[in-house]
């Protein structure tokens, strides 16, 4: 096999977290800390960490607040060498503030993300090399609807990344702030065929894309009508928004197997955002790993999205000797030690 620059490389906008200490609210709090995430960043960040080699595609503003974002994205490991700049005038970053959550108060997303730098994006300004230059592509739903822009350069990169032999995953991580159901059920539905390997939820396979059933008959109904080899679906029980637990389903449409696991149970949640997105780095390393498999796809994506819930910030900071421990406790009956020492 042909050796590639990169695993994995990731389409999306990058954006400025900005949230109140500990259990403050935004209407009252006089702080913010400042972070960096998004969605397509957070998977790219997980992958490296896990030890493969990722980089992010974006559109960022050169300018200090550009710098921060870039120095965030490379401390983390992931490369930066398909960042375009944007130096117009109205360049920007695109924000959003998060406001934990505490019993019975729910978490809270404001967005201020409109007109941003990403969301002008033009498939000219990348060079046609990177289409040669990695095993795996991946974007999600999130970016398809920023803009029309967006959108163009999302589905005809799709197209390029797949005729040069790439791995397409999608992760439709639908956001109805952004666009409509039937928006997303038409462009979506739209890129399918060129998708290897498919993150759906079962309430947005029910409500977006009109599918009935358990969420097994639905995974193979996605794959009945288009060729994905591989689709995931996350399960998640909020007991309260500080306690979670957590299981997916991981299904291998060229056998016709299912593979799932008991669920990580009564998660300490510290910051929930980006725990999706941790799965989706977890179960990509489980694929693109020498020997890779669905069963490692649903190990580790579970195992990642779980310790992600207990980590702030969008982005995980686990590597790959934490996560199997963590694997490895979760899968053992018996005597836990209660600290690593």
């Amino acid at each position: 096999m042909e050796k590639k620059e990169f695993d994995l490389l990731s389409l999306g906008e990058i954006l400025l977290r900005l949230s109140p200490p500990n259990n403050e609210r935004i209407v009252r709090g006089e702080t913010f800390e400042k972070q960096v995430g998004g969605a397509e960043l957070n998977v790219a960040s997980g992958v490296s960490l896990l030890g493969l080699r990722s980089g992010i595609i974006s559109r960022i503003p050169d300018s200090s607040i550009g710098v921060f974002a870039k120095n965030k994205i490379r401390f983390c490991g992931v490369s930066d060498d398909y960042l375009v700049y944007d130096d117009s005038r109205n360049a920007r970053l695109g924000i959003y503030y998060y406001e934990n959550g505490a019993y019975p108060r729910k978490p809270g997303v404001v967005y201020d993300r409109q007109n941003s730098s990403m969301t002008r994006m033009d498939i000219n300004e990348f060079d046609e090399k990177i289409y040669h230059s990695t095993r795996c592509f991946h974007t999600s739903g999130i970016t398809l609807a920023l803009s029309d822009a967006c959108r163009r350069t999302g589905v005809e990169m799709i197209r390029r990344f797949k005729e040069a032999g790439a791995l397409i995953s999608f992760d439709v991580n639908f956001r109805l702030n952004l666009w409509s159901g039937e928006e997303a059920r038409k462009c979506i539905e739209e890129i399918l065929p060129y998708v290897d390997i498919f993150f759906c939820s079962e309430d947005t396979a029910k409500l977006t894309f009109g599918k009935e059933g358990t969420i097994r008959e639905i995974m193979e109904s996605f794959a009945k009508e288009y060729p994905i080899s591989v689709m995931a679906s996350t399960q998640r029980t909020v007991h309260s928004p500080k306690v979670h637990s957590f299981t997916s389903v991981v299904y291998d449409a060229k056998t016709g197997t299912f593979y799932e696991e008991r669920p990580y149970e009564n998660i300490e949640v510290v910051d929930r955002i980006g725990s999706g997105d941790a799965y989706c780095s977890g179960a990509l390393f489980g694929l693109l790993k020498q020997g890779g498999s669905c069963e490692n796809a649903l190990r580790y994506g579970n195992a990642y999205s779980a310790a992600k819930n207990t980590i702030p910030g969008d982005m995980p900071s686990l590597n790959l000797e934490e996560v199997e421990n963590i694997m490895k406790d979760h899968n053992t009956t018996g005597y836990h030690s209660e600290m690593n020492r």
